[in-house]
């Protein structure tokens, strides 16, 4: 709702001129200290009427902030905003589009400030949350990636997950998540989800299936993981996922973000303008390697620009299928590099790695390379949804 929307806003407002002020104060002290050139930054406040201007400044903000989220909480009745969740009412395309994006980008941050524009998780339908399963004995889960939404797995008029539910029969829900929280947060989140609403489900459920794109790929096999921990039941229904684009093996992209952080931080005069490159969240930073649980971040250094993954091997006793795209439009020649969908290595979404040890055990008969594809139109290609029918197809027949 609108005030929802008013309210969150301002909070990032006032968190922004925060920010801005401690980035401007950093290279005030460090001009005015006359740091080296190469080296540390100069470490505390700017002393005298500099200290004082800054903290004033810091001070005024928060009054204001305050203020305005006191404002419009009261406003929140007669504007007709009876639900602090943004993501529960319908809302337009554009506006679910916006709010994943920022999700995607600091939901992390949004999370832990508690402010409303913080997507919540949960199984929607037509872009409305769902309290309980679709009715039927087998369902599809459509798992989304990085800065979108459930909305957006229609694309040129086509949905993969909605034309096979047609054609073999199955039910569809949506997981719609907030991309910027950690991948392992993310996966315990919708382990638990999954077993509360299949255990409240009307109707016995027999089969799930998980269409999974780019970072929902890793969200689900997190969740798999800790399914197993937990020891819950609907891993037991869990028939077959389905990788779209998935970066198993992380992704080129946040590596050099990565690097481009460590390269600024050599210098005082450059390294307070990491606070900007670093305005990333936790989500995408988990993108640097494909971190899945827990342990892969915990007590290691979030600039560190080594692979310290624990090996999650797929879920026992399920299909696995991964689809790689290349924007190439036709095979390179074998001394050629094959390139990737524009977000994703070829080699990454199809679970291959240099490390033996690394690498995803998917039989051949289970991967696609398709050409001429970018990473948002794995959503929509008709070559893929070929090939996802004919994987439906033979599975039925064993």
């Amino acid at each position: 709702n609108k005030n929802t929307d008013l309210r969150g806003a301002a909070k990032l407002s006032i968190d922004a001129v925060n920010g801005i002020t401690d980035l401007v104060e950093e290279l005030h002290r460090n001009i005015s200290g006359l740091a080296p050139i190469v080296g540390d930054s100069r470490q505390g406040n700017t002393s005298g009427i500099s200290g004082l201007v800054y903290r004033s400044v810091h001070a005024v903000t928060n009054v204001v902030g305050s203020g305005l989220d006191a404002a419009l909480a009261k406003l929140a009745p007669l504007m007709g905003a009876n639900d602090a969740s943004p993501q529960t009412d319908a809302a337009s395309p554009q506006r679910e589009a916006v709010l994943a994006a920022l999700n995607g980008v600091s939901g992390d941050y949004l999370a832990q400030t508690n402010n409303p524009l913080a997507v919540q998780m949960s199984l929607r339908q037509n872009g409305v949350k769902s309290t309980v399963l679709p009715a039927g004995s087998k369902l599809i889960i459509m798992v989304h990636g990085l800065c979108m939404n459930d909305l957006q797995w229609t694309k040129d008029g086509h949905n993969h997950g909605e034309a096979l539910a047609k054609e073999f029969g199955y039910s569809t829900a949506y997981l719609h998540y907030n991309t910027g929280q950690r991948i392992s947060t993310n996966g315990k989140e919708f382990a638990d989800l999954l077993e509360n609403a299949v255990n409240k489900a009307s109707s016995p459920l027999e089969e799930i299936i998980l269409l999974c794109h780019s970072m929902g790929g890793l969200v689900s096999r997190s969740a798999c993981h800790y399914a197993v921990q937990a020891k819950h039941t609907w891993l037991s229904k869990l028939n077959k996922i389905i990788f779209l684009g998935t970066p198993h093996h992380g992704a080129l992209l946040e590596r050099a973000g990565n690097w481009a952080d460590i390269f600024l931080g050599i210098s005082p005069y450059a390294a307070p303008f990491t606070k900007l490159t670093k305005i990333r969240s936790a989500g995408i930073t988990d993108l640097r390697y494909g971190n899945l649980i827990d342990n892969d971040w915990q007590d290691t250094n979030p600039e560190t620009t080594r692979d310290v993954r624990t090996y999650v091997p797929l879920p026992a006793k399920v299909e696995c299928y991964v689809v790689a795209a290349s924007k190439q439009v036709a095979p390179p020649k074998k001394s050629e590099r094959v390139f990737g969908d524009g977000l994703v290595a070829v080699k990454s979404a199809l679970g291959q790695h240099q490390q033996a040890g690394l690498s995803l055990k998917i039989a051949e008969k289970n991967q696609l390379l398709v050409y001429g594809v970018d990473h948002f139109q794995l959503l929509c290609d008709e070559k893929i949804y070929i090939k996802l029918r004919i994987w439906m197809i033979e599975s039925a027949l064993i």
